[in-house]
């Protein structure tokens, strides 16, 4: 039996390849309500994770990118 990955495998995975996330995003993609508790234990696993304020419509909110060296936000 295979073991199903949790959230933050998920969403590592997803960093891993490239992927950005805003909370919306992995609501929508992984049902995640509480992605800015995630990408605060995978920083304190060492992960090096970029995060950047946005603004649309009067909003704020986060998005969060694996920092590649070689990438730009």
């Amino acid at each position: 039996m295979l073991k199903k990955k949790t959230q933050k495998e998920e969403i590592l995975k997803y960093f891993e390849s490239g992927g950005v996330l805003t909370p919306i995003d992995a609501l929508r993609r992984f049902g995640c309500f509480r992605l800015a508790a995630i990408v605060f234990d995978l920083k304190k696993e060492g992960h090096d994770i970029k995060t950047r304020l946005e603004y649309s419509g009067g909003k704020k909110f986060a998005k969060y990118k694996l920092n590649h060296k070689t990438t730009l936000f």
